[in-house]
């Protein structure tokens, strides 16, 4: 078994001599993320995964979720643009494949409810996008994806998985992750040759780990998830690379809740506020 001794631990001083892209002109220079998911009973998914992209640094914002839906996220989030997904999610429209093909960083699944749906809308929406575009897939695309590892295989996308424990039992076709979180991180990267942040461990499929020690019980609250999502998205429109989006993201996502914590306790805080919280951490590392 690897030695958790392996995994670099992420610090500031560990980010600070990997710094982020920092690009100058307009938006379109900062990256279009487009996050598809958001069923009708859980659109704050998105809405979560998508304003945490824009605090992290993203230019642009596309969102995608069920028409029932689409009209309220566009007024909460005025700075997207926001595409209606039909009621059968597995049928992707064409306004949302062409928002795929231009797109810079692809999120699938914060708010979706479907696995065999979410399975169909992952391969039509993958086979749309251009092979250097960035993908995060989380939650119910991790499920589709734990049930046919074929929805990646020859694609020369680099993608990045945030499972949470439940989702990478799956992904690593165990019944329990137990104790070695950074092994099952390491297997599920090797697995699926995507880069993985499981609860504070990074693992490429190059064999380079990372582990974050900031994180406390307070992140393990409704809609954390999605805003960890959100992060790495923004990061990857930023420029960065796939391993050093993960590590960003999870140090950022972990730091934002010890920000949190004197002003409401270690468990108090929502992930919307984390939200808040982001920009400035990223900024003061």
């Amino acid at each position: 078994m690897p030695n958790p001794a392996d995994e670099a631990v992420v610090t500031p001083r560990l980010l600070r001599a990997w710094p982020l892209p920092d690009p100058e002109g307009d938006k379109k220079d900062r990256g279009t993320v487009l996050i598809v998911g958001g069923s009708r009973d859980t659109p704050g998914a998105v809405l979560l995964a998508g304003v945490a992209a824009l605090r992290s640094g993203a230019g642009r914002l596309q969102l995608a979720v069920e028409a029932s839906t689409a009209a309220s996220l566009s007024i909460a989030v005025p700075e997207a643009k926001v595409v209606s997904l039909p009621e059968r999610h597995g049928d992707a429209p064409d306004a949302l494949l062409e928002l795929a093909a231009e797109a810079d960083v692809i999120a699938l699944g914060p708010g979706l409810d479907d696995v065999d749906e979410t399975a169909a809308l992952m391969t039509k929406v993958l086979d749309a996008a251009a092979e250097t575009t960035a993908v995060v897939l989380d939650a119910y695309a991790l499920g589709a994806l734990s049930t046919d590892d074929g929805l990646l295989a020859g694609r020369t996308q680099p993608v990045v998985l945030t499972p949470n424990i439940t989702e990478a039992a799956r992904l690593a076709q165990q019944a329990d992750v137990g104790d070695d979180l950074a092994g099952t991180a390491r297997a599920i990267a090797a697995r699926y040759r995507a880069v993985v942040a499981l609860h504070g461990h990074v693992a490429a499929p190059d064999g380079r780990c990372w582990r974050e020690e900031s994180g406390d019980v307070g992140l393990a609250t409704s809609g954390s998830g999605d805003v960890h999502a959100g992060i790495v998205a923004g990061l990857l429109a930023r420029g960065a690379d796939a391993a050093q989006a993960a590590c960003w993201a999870t140090f950022a996502h972990a730091v934002s809740g010890q920000r949190l914590a004197p002003r409401y306790g270690r468990t108090g805080f929502l992930a919307r506020e984390l939200v808040d919280e982001v920009a400035y951490t990223l900024a003061m590392v």
